[in-house]
């Protein structure tokens, strides 16, 4: 529904919103999260009528440990959701992760990413119900595991716990992580309208991310709006655009999370082979795939460049710049992920200038005009590292980081999953014809296997300033998915329903 069907704006309400979202929790660098299956409904609804959920709220001093809680569409059926609340959330969260061929092959879960070969997820007896994500200071994250653990046990069971590392920053291949990251319009100040955007921006509508908000295309996305008489205590926020309906899905964000478990050795040795072992070559090779240097500084000529009026010399840049990849290769990992372009290729500003780019007769631009839109797919990440680090020089000496290896549990909140994070997966990382490439997949993530036309998919070019191409071939797959499932993170009033809901 259009955001102009709203009459007014109500302020956010930080204290119904889990602090995950707005916060991420890195200083709270000790993580867990447990996956549960619930065994006794009424016991599990109990326990989350009260659990000490973590909200959005600032506040002084910062808790020293956070609860977050996260549900998949089996566990509201398993704690007792009517199937007319269920199915009014999204057909990908309602499906799952894993639910067919057609999503797997989309999401690059093919061969040994295969959702039959995941610890987890991969089967509907396998699909944990509720995640909870616990955070920590140092020392203090075993004692708030028990105290959960012991607290829940009467409704659920725990299906595995997922560990994590405090990496510095810094994820297992070696590169420094999380820099590049949506911000949030907390004060609703962006215009709640679909319009064309001519320039990159990093702040999205809160929409984008929360449920019950307008969105970049300033509508309302579709989440379960009830009738009064389901909520008559009035548990639940109302719908901003119909004050009517009860809003289950207002303040809440679906939650993807996969476990990927990268083989740091098999990436430094190959591109240590493919630089004859030279090591400013090597640099430079692993940088080229990941898009930026191990510090973290972009490889792009405008770096620090002004975004909407701020300079990080890490993240303030586009590719505006550098339209053949000569720089930042087309293929590399953080342009499929993020491609920072506008709503319409680079140019002129007058009217006349932007007629013929949108008409196509602008050739250039029409060349560059090959991905979509950044702004509707943007993903707010939230993961963890998990296993033993390993630098470089370890990782070309054969040491492996432990039994039971190193990887991320990617986490990322959207408020639609096929716009987002299956748009990203699918169309930019996985896909082949990213940008106009024809037979690579990202350098990372990909899974090397030959597309459905049987063309190889194993190959990563690097543009040469007034030459040919660097090409590498032979690349082996370097990240293997685990497991992985859909979640909805909802709002705690709506948290708080749910506990009531039979």
């Amino acid at each position: 529904m259009s955001a102009q069907a709203s009459s007014s704006r109500r302020a956010v309400e930080e204290d119904d919103i889990q602090g995950l979202l707005r916060f991420g929790y890195r200083k709270l660098t000790q993580a867990s999260f447990l996956l549960m299956r619930v065994r006794n409904a009424a016991s599990a609804r109990a326990w989350l009528a009260t659990c000490p959920v973590g909200s959005a709220r600032e506040l002084s001093p910062p808790p020293r440990t956070v609860l977050q809680v996260a549900i998949s569409c089996p566990g509201l059926r398993a704690l007792g959701m009517r199937e007319d609340a269920v199915q009014g959330f999204s057909r990908e969260f309602i499906a799952g992760m894993s639910s067919d061929d057609s999503r797997s092959r989309r999401l690059g879960d093919l061969g040994a990413n295969a959702p039959r070969h995941w610890q987890w997820g991969g089967r509907p007896d396998a699909v944990p119900h509720v995640l909870l994500m616990l955070y920590a200071v140092p020392g203090e994250l075993d004692a708030l595991q028990r105290q959960v653990l012991d607290q829940c046990a009467p409704g659920f069971t725990l299906a595995a716990c997922l560990d994590t590392s405090d990496m510095d920053g810094v994820e297992p291949f070696g590169f420094v992580d999380g820099i590049s990251q949506p911000g949030l319009d907390w004060q609703r100040q962006r215009p709640a309208r679909d319009r064309q955007v001519l320039d990159y921006s990093n702040l999205s509508c809160l929409g984008e991310f929360l449920l019950g908000y307008p969105n970049e295309y300033g509508e309302y996305t579709d989440r379960p709006l009830l009738q009064h008489e389901r909520d008559p205590a009035g548990i639940l926020p109302r719908a901003e655009e119909s004050p009517q309906l009860a809003d289950l899905g207002r303040n809440g964000s679906y939650l993807v999370l996969r476990q990927l478990r990268q083989d740091v050795g098999g990436f430094w040795r190959f591109v240590d082979a493919a630089a004859g072992g030279d090591p400013a070559r090597r640099e430079q090779l692993a940088s080229a795939m990941v898009g930026r240097g191990r510090d973290g500084l972009p490889l792009v000529d405008d770096a620090g460049a002004s975004i909407e009026g701020e300079r990080d010399p890490i993240n303030s840049f586009t590719f505006d710049e550098d339209p053949r990849g000569e720089r930042c290769p087309i293929g590399a990992h953080i342009r499929r992920s993020n491609p920072r372009n506008a709503d319409l290729p680079a140019g002129g500003r007058g009217p006349v200038s932007k007629l013929i780019r949108t008409l196509g007769f602008d050739a250039q631009a029409l060349a560059l005009d090959r991905v979509s839109s950044t702004r509707f797919h943007r993903l707010l990440r939230r993961g963890r590292e998990y296993g033993d680090g390993l630098t470089m020089e370890q990782a070309l000496a054969g040491e492996t980081g432990g039994d039971h290896g190193t990887g991320l549990h990617f986490i990322c909140l959207g408020a639609s999953i096929a716009r987002q994070f299956e748009f990203v997966q699918g169309a930019w990382i996985a896909g082949t014809h990213f940008g106009g490439l024809h037979d690579e997949s990202d350098p990372l993530l990909g899974t090397r296997l030959p597309g459905p036309d049987g063309v190889r998919t194993d190959g990563f070019s690097i543009p040469s300033e007034g030459g040919c191409d660097v090409r590498l071939s032979g690349l082996p797959q370097f990240v293997q998915v685990m497991g992985g499932a859909y979640f909805f993170l909802p709002g705690i009033r709506a948290l708080r329903f749910i506990a009531k809901e039979q």
